[in-house]
C-alpha cells in the first residue's frame, strides 16, 4: 500500500567519557553493526546514529528526531553505562516514540578470555538498567525489548514495534472527512473530536453529500470505462452487470461514486471516511463496491458515519502493509448458539473490505432494504480462516478506550443462498458465552476493525504510544478479574 521504507528509526546508544577514546571507538563500531543488522531486518529504514556521551548529545538527538519528519521513533540501547541523569533534558522534550533494547553485543560470555577491558566495554546488563530507572521515574511510556541482537525473536519484536509506530505516525496526521452526519440516534458512533484531536492528531470534518456529488457527476465516461475494465478483471460480474445485462447501468453509476469518492479524497489529503444511508441528498445508491475497493486501496471507512472505527482501519492498513491477510471495517451481525460450535456471523448490508478473502469475489447488484435508493452494486465472498483481532476504539466521556477480542475465524462451508454480502465467521476467545459478555461491559462497539495479520502486543503498544487504556479479551480472560480490570482503569484514566 505505500513504501515503509520513507519511514526511519534512529538507533542511539549510549555512554560516557570515562571509559576513553578506544573503548568509544569500539562501541561506534558494535552500535553501527547492530543498526546495519537492523536495518536489513526491518520494514523501515534504522538509521544509526553517532554514541550519545553528554546530556547536550542527548538533548539534541532527542530534538532532532522530534522535529524530523521521517524519523517515527527511536530505539535506544546502553552499550556501556551512561549516567541516566544526563538523559533526563532530552527524555523530556522527545516526541516521538522509544524503544528500549536491552541486548549486548556478544551473544555468550567468553569464560576463557573475559577480563576487565572487556567489562568496561560490555556494561549493558546493567547501564540499561540504570537506564530504565530513569525512564520509570520519569513516568515515560516505552517499549523493552529484552535478548540478543541477531535473534529472531528480537527482531521480529522489534518489527512489530516499527510498524505501530507507523501506526502512531499515520494517526497524529490523519484526516478524516464525514460526507454527512453520523446514523440518527445511535450512540457508540459519537464522539468527542475535540478530545480525538488533542489526544491522538487525528483531524475529523464534515463536507455536506453535495459536495461530493458534484464530484461524482463531473466523473468522465473515459475514466468509467477503464474502471469498469477493471471490475470485468478481477471479480466475476453477475450476468445483469455484464454488458447488455440489464443492470448494467447500476455498474456504471458505482464506478462513478468510487471514482467520485476517490477524487475526492485525493485532492483533500484525506486518508478516511464516513458516510451514512441516512444521507445520500443527490446519490442514485449508496456506495458499496467503491467503499470496499477504497478500503482494498488503503483508505479507512467507516459505516454510518463512525469516524472512529473508519481512523483505526486506516491505522490498522498503514500498520500491516506489505503483510498477508488484510483489515476491514466489520460489524457482529447475527450469532450461532450452536453448543458444539457457536459463532459469530461478521458482515455488513454492503462495506466490508476484500483484503480479508483469498477466494473468488463476486461483483453483484441486490435490491437494499434502507436507504431508500437504487439497488447498490456490492462485492460478495467469504473471509479466509485463521487467527484474528477484532479492535474497537470507543470514546468513554472525556478519554477513549481500545477494547481487543482475539478470535478463531472459521472456514465459511455453508452456503448463503439468499446473503448478498460479504461473510465472516468466527468464535470469540475464551468462549462465545465469556467473550461477548466481556465485551458488553467494555463497552465494545458493534463496529470494529477485523484484523488477520496483527498483534494484540501491536495494539497495547499503540494504546501506549497514546497513554490510552486498553483492555484485551482473549484465552486468559475470566469476567470476574475483567470487571476489576475495568473499573481499575476508570481509576487510572
Amino acid at each position: 500500500m505505500i513504501d515503509l521504507k520513507q519511514f526511519e528509526v534512529w538507533f542511539v546508544t549510549g555512554s560516557q567519557h570515562l571509559y576513553g577514546e578506544e573503548t568509544l571507538r569500539q562501541v561506534a563500531a558494535h552500535s553501527e553493526e547492530i543498526a546495519k543488522h537492523l536495518d536489513s531486518q526491518a520494514p523501515v529504514k534504522v538509521v544509526f546514529k553517532p554514541t550519545v556521551k553528554t546530556s547536550d548529545e542527548i538533548t539534541a538527538v532527542c530534538r532532532e528526531a522530534s522535529a524530523s519528519e521521517q524519523c517515527i521513533g527511536i530505539i535506544t540501547w546502553m552499550h556501556t553505562f551512561s549516567p541516566a541523569k544526563m538523559w533526563i533534558t532530552g527524555l523530556n522534550l522527545l516526541t516521538k516514540p522509544l524503544l528500549h533494547l536491552h541486548t549486548q553485543y556478544n551473544r555468550d560470555i567468553p569464560y576463557a578470555d573475559i577480563d576487565m577491558d572487556f567489562m568496561n566495554l560490555n556494561q549493558s546488563a546493567h547501564g540499561d538498567r540504570e537506564f530504565g530507572f530513569m525512564m520509570t521515574r520519569m513516568r515515560k511510556k516505552r517499549k523493552v525489548v529484552v535478548g540478543h541482537w541477531k535473534s529472531r525473536g528480537v527482531i521480529q519484536q522489534i518489527n512489530d514495534w516499527c510498524r505501530v509506530a507507523i501506526g502512531k505516525h499515520e494517526m497524529n496526521h490523519l484526516k478524516l472527512v464525514r460526507f454527512g452526519d453520523n446514523m440518527r440516534h445511535v450512540a457508540v458512533t459519537e464522539g468527542d473530536k475535540v478530545e480525538a484531536q488533542k489526544r491522538f492528531g487525528l483531524e475529523v470534518n464534515t463536507h455536506a453529500v453535495g459536495d461530493l456529488v458534484k464530484v461524482i457527476n463531473a466523473i468522465s465516461d473515459a475514466e468509467i470505462d477503464e474502471l469498469i475494465k477493471e471490475y470485468e478483471a478481477q471479480y466475476h460480474l453477475m450476468n445483469s452487470l455484464k454488458k447488455d445485462g440489464a443492470m448494467r447501468s447500476s455498474l456504471i453509476e458505482a464506478a462513478r461514486i468510487e471514482l467520485g469518492i476517490k477524487a475526492f479524497l485525493k485532492d483533500g489529503g484525506y486518508g478516511a471516511y464516513t458516510n451514512t444511508f441516512e444521507d445520500l441528498h443527490g446519490m442514485r445508491q449508496l456506495p458499496g463496491i467503491g467503499s470496499q475497493r477504497m478500503m482494498a486501496a488503503g483508505y479507512g471507512y467507516g459505516g454510518e458515519g463512525d469516524w472512529k472505527t473508519s481512523a483505526m482501519t486506516r491505522v490498522m492498513k498503514v500498520m500491516a502493509s506489505g503483510l498477508e491477510g488484510g483489515n476491514s471495517f466489520m460489524e457482529d451481525y447475527t450469532y450461532h448458539f450452536d453448543p458444539a460450535k457457536p459463532m459469530v456471523l461478521g458482515s455488513h448490508m454492503l462495506e466490508i473490505c476484500p483484503s480479508i478473502s483469498s477466494g473468488q469475489v463476486n461483483c453483484e447488484v441486490h435490491a437494499l432494504g434502507i436507504g431508500g435508493k437504487e439497488d447498490p452494486v456490492r462485492l460478495v465472498f467469504n473471509a479466509d480462516k485463521g487467527e484474528a483481532l477484532n479492535v474497537s476504539l470507543v470514546d468513554m466521556g472525556g478519554r477513549f478506550r481500545l477494547i481487543v477480542n482475539e478470535v478463531t475465524a472459521h472456514k465459511v462451508d455453508k452456503e448463503f443462498p439468499k446473503l448478498p454480502t460479504a461473510r465472516a465467521l468466527w468464535t470469540p476467545k475464551p468462549s462465545m458465552e465469556t467473550g461477548c459478555q466481556a465485551w458488553i461491559l467494555a463497552g465494545g462497539a458493534h463496529h470494529t476493525v477485523y484484523s488477520q495479520n496483527l498483534s494484540t502486543e501491536q495494539i497495547e503498544d499503540f494504546a501506549d504510544m497514546f497513554d490510552v487504556e486498553v483492555v484485551v479479551i482473549d484465552a486468559d480472560t475470566k469476567i470476574r478479574s475483567f470487571k476489576k480490570e475495568l473499573a481499575m482503569g476508570d481509576v487510572i484514566y
